[in-house]
């Protein structure tokens, strides 16, 4: 039976990577410090044999007695909020806690997977993006912390590798949804979600032409489990790449949840990328993956788990 750290395992894509490794046999010890993530995310997971909840800051250590087999590291602020208000603590967990994660793998002989992100491609210069693109970051912008976080976390995995003989893979995550995201965290879906569902104007940034491609939460686990169980490296693209515009994207979040919000215009944030579109043709090759869930399908989950929370009221 594997045993698996995930680091930021109580955060909105870490719950649900805990969720499926306890449904396929794993022992899981979560580790999060609870400060974009929640208990809650878990709390069903608590009473199952084999699940282990510890509340830590990996910037300050990690420290898991007996064997591992797989350390995926999850842990850090994924949203435009979270980074803004939290700027040097995106920037120590994308540094020192990917060290110490890193060392904890290298401690136990496990393979090490980094949540990376589609940030690193920046506001692309190449349509769509492929995992060869090196990118088109500002790194003293606001969306910098987050972006370079990233960045470093992928050079620091890849030393280990080439230094340390460590066993490792680097998954470039693109938008993502599904239940457990939280309404106020500043992504487009939550935020369109929420302001649909309260009959509020739906803020749509620029003009709405820039381009996003989304992909449900259940497929990116998938992705990402498969990537874990591969000989694969990275970094690999997982993601949708299915491609439509913000505005197009509100327009069909306010169909699927019957509401008669009006779509209003708001400036753009700074460096706000323009376009995003994952090339998963190495995922296709290598995972015999790709997306099977379909985006209005995954839409009318999330809204409804929306529509359930208390929050949104």
């Amino acid at each position: 039976m594997a045993r698996t750290v995930v680091t930021g395992g109580a955060g909105f894509l870490g719950s649900h990577l805990c969720e499926r490794l306890i449904r396929d046999g794993h022992d899981v010890v979560c580790l999060d410090n609870f400060v974009t993530g929640t208990p809650a995310n878990v709390a069903h997971l608590v009473a199952e044999d084999g699940f282990q909840l510890i509340r830590c800051d990996v910037t300050d250590y990690v420290h898991v007695p007996g064997p591992v087999d797989n350390v995926l590291h999850f842990a850090s602020p994924a949203s435009p909020i979270d980074y803004l208000h939290l700027p040097i603590q995106t920037l120590k967990v994308g540094s020192i806690g990917t060290l110490h994660a890193l060392g904890l793998a290298k401690d136990k002989g496990a393979r090490f997977l980094l949540a990376s992100t589609s940030e690193v491609y920046g506001d692309p210069q190449v349509h769509p993006q492929a995992e060869d693109y090196w990118g088109h970051v500002n790194p003293v912008g606001p969306r910098g912390v987050y972006d370079e976080a990233k960045r470093f976390g992928e050079a620091l995995t890849m030393a280990y590798r080439r230094s340390h003989n460590v066993d490792t893979a680097i998954v470039r995550i693109f938008n993502t949804h599904g239940p457990r995201m939280r309404p106020n965290d500043g992504r487009a879906i939550p935020a369109f979600a929420t302001q649909a569902l309260r009959g509020e104007p739906i803020t749509v940034a620029g003009d709405g032409s820039q381009t996003r491609s989304i992909i449900f939460v259940k497929d990116l686990v998938e992705g990402i489990v498969r990537l874990m169980r591969s000989d694969q490296p990275g970094p690999m693209n997982i993601g949708n790449p299915y491609e439509l515009s913000i505005l197009e994207l509100a327009e069909l979040v306010r169909e699927v949840a019957k509401s008669d919000s009006p779509i209003t215009f708001m400036p753009r944030p700074t460096d706000d990328p323009t376009v995003r579109q994952p090339d998963i043709t190495l995922a296709r090759a290598a995972l015999d993956w790709e997306p099977v869930v379909d985006l209005r399908a995954g839409l009318e989950s999330t809204i409804a788990w929306f529509r359930d929370h208390p929050d949104v009221r």
